[in-house]
This record gives C-alpha cells, sequence and structure tokens, in this order.
C-alpha cells in the first residue's frame, strides 16, 4: 500500500524561521503556488493517479480556485492547517481556533465535509497528544501526523505507530496513518516524501519501497520547484534541507509512479479492516 498525499502550502511556507514565520511576513514573497500545483495536476492526468491533498486553509482564501479545482477534478481535500503554525508553540484553544478556521474556509470551498488532518511539520509531541481530541471534536476522522522517530519540528519516536492504527481517547477514536519507517539494523530511515525523498537516490527509495508494506508519501510543491527563491537567512543546514535535490525530484516522482500502483488516502481507508487494526488508547501513547 503506497498512499500519494501533496502537502498544499506556498514555497516560502518554511516552519521555525523568523523571516517567513507569520502571515505578515508572507507579503514579502512572490506567489508560486498556482504554477506549481499545475504541474503536480498534469503529473497526476498523465500517469492516471490520485491523492489527496492536505490544504491550509490560508490557501483556500487567497486561491479558492486551486481548491476548487483539486475537488472538481476529483481529488480529496483535506486540512494541514490555517496559518501553517507548529502544534507545540500553541496551547489548546489555539490550535482549535487554527483548526477550525482551516475547516470553514475548505468547506466554504468545495461544499464538502473535511475528513481528514496533517500537522505542519508532523508538529505533534508527547506534550500535545490533546491536539488528537481537539481534532475529533472537530470533526476530524483521519489524521497522518504522527512521525515515529525524532525529528526538528516534531516526532513520537516512542509511540509504537508504524502503520494504520486507530487512535482511542476521551471522546472518540481517530483513525492513524502515520509517516513510515525503513527499520533495519543501522537504524530508523525515513524515506518517503519532502527532504528525505529528494535526498536519497531513487535507486535505493525503490528497494525501500518494494520491501515496505506500508507508504505514507508526503509531497509539497515546493519539492518540485527548480526555479524558486533562496531564503537569505536560513542556516546552511536549513538551506541544505530546503534546497537539496530539487533539481531531480520530479524524475524521482514519474519514475515511482510508474512502477508502483499508487492510491489516495480515501482508497487506502476504503481498503483496511478497521476492525483488525490495532487500537491504542491516548494515555498509552509514548509511556
Amino acid at each position: 500500500m503506497i498512499i500519494l498525499t501533496f502537502d498544499i502550502e506556498e514555497w516560502f511556507h518554511i516552519l521555525d524561521n523568523e523571516s517567513t514565520r507569520t502571515e505578515k511576513d508572507w507579503i514579502n514573497y512572490e506567489d508560486r503556488l498556482i504554477a506549481n500545483v499545475e504541474r503536480i495536476f498534469q503529473f497526476l492526468e498523465m500517469t492516471e493517479n490520485k491523492a489527496t491533498f492536505f490544504c491550509l486553509g490560508w490557501i483556500a482564501k487567497k486561491y479558492p480556485e486551486v481548491i476548487k479545482r483539486i475537488d472538481k477534478i476529483g481529488y480529496e481535500v483535506g486540512s494541514h492547517s490555517h496559518l501553517h503554525q507548529l502544534i507545540y508553540q500553541q496551547n489548546r484553544s489555539e490550535f482549535e481556533n487554527d483548526l477550525k478556521n482551516s475547516i470553514n474556509f475548505i468547506e466554504d470551498t468545495i461544499g464538502k465535509k473535511v475528513r481528514s488532518y496533517r500537522a505542519p511539520g508532523f508538529s505533534i509531541k508527547e506534550k500535545n497528544l490533546w491536539a488528537f481530541e481537539v481534532m475529533i471534536e472537530n470533526g476530524i476522522e483521519i489524521d497522518s501526523s504522527i512521525f515515529p522517530s525524532n525529528r526538528q519540528h516534531g516526532g513520537l519516536r516512542r509511540s509504537g505507530i508504524f502503520g494504520p492504527t486507530l487512535i482511542e481517547m476521551k471522546g472518540g477514536v481517530l483513525k492513524e496513518f502515520p509517516i513510515n519507517l525503513w527499520r533495519s539494523g543501522i537504524g530508523k530511515i525515513v524515506f518517503s516524501g519532502g527532504g528525505y525523498f529528494r535526498l536519497i537516490p531513487y535507486l535505493f527509495i525503490k528497494r525501500l519501497m518494494i520491501n515496505t508494506d506500508y507508504v505514507m508519501t508526503y509531497f509539497h510543491p515546493r519539492d518540485f520547484d527548480e526555479k524558486q527563491p533562496i531564503i537569505k537567512d536560513l542556516s546552511l543546514f536549513r538551506k541544505l534541507k530546503a534546497y537539496y535535490g530539487i533539481k531531480g525530484a520530479f524524475t524521482k516522482l514519474q519514475k515511482m509512479a510508474g512502477e508502483f500502483q499508487l492510491m489516495d488516502l480515501r482508497e487506502a481507508d476504503a481498503l483496511i479492516e478497521w476492525e483488525k487494526v490495532e487500537v491504542i488508547k491516548i494515555d498509552k501513547i509514548c509511556v
């Protein structure tokens, strides 16, 4: 099972960086989203694939025509927050307000219920597991925010969640589709999206995909935009992380689509026998 997803945000939505932190900073950067998303549309049409699009509410507000087109073509639209902020830098009320705004803007745009969510930067940690409860309270049924390893902006290394899982907490149950890992004697390897996909040679990615039962991809329009400007105040490490491998990333994506069967989150959800899936209580995560 290889699930194809795209996080729909602008090229300058880089987390934890002063010059790109808030909405008031974003007016300083050029718009590149429409052309970048169009390339994704063409790729999906050419390869006859479907994908789930996790969209910012801010994108639905600024580019409603883009969100409408995603839905009209028949692709699934989920939320990727409203203003692309790290959840662990928010309190519960701030997170809920952001989530509600994203849902409202997207639902008003496409006239359909938003069922799925992905946190910016996979920014759920042990200290903000209440985010799952807030999702359920606001009608989210499917989440793809768990990153089962340490990372710069989050990660639940000890969660034990490496594939589709039911998360149970007071108030309900959430279907979780985490980011996948390749676990070996040398450690855990992430390879299925973002900078990891751009960094790792395709032949290695192919080998890992062949030997992995569950793969959750996550791509951004900026991952394939060779002509995007470089944000000057990023550190050398952040520049490497943000820009390395962009030139060859689209070719890798095309190869992957030519060699593997891909599906969207909606199809994956329908295929899983949820009554047989492990149920994890929220208070047991990371204990």
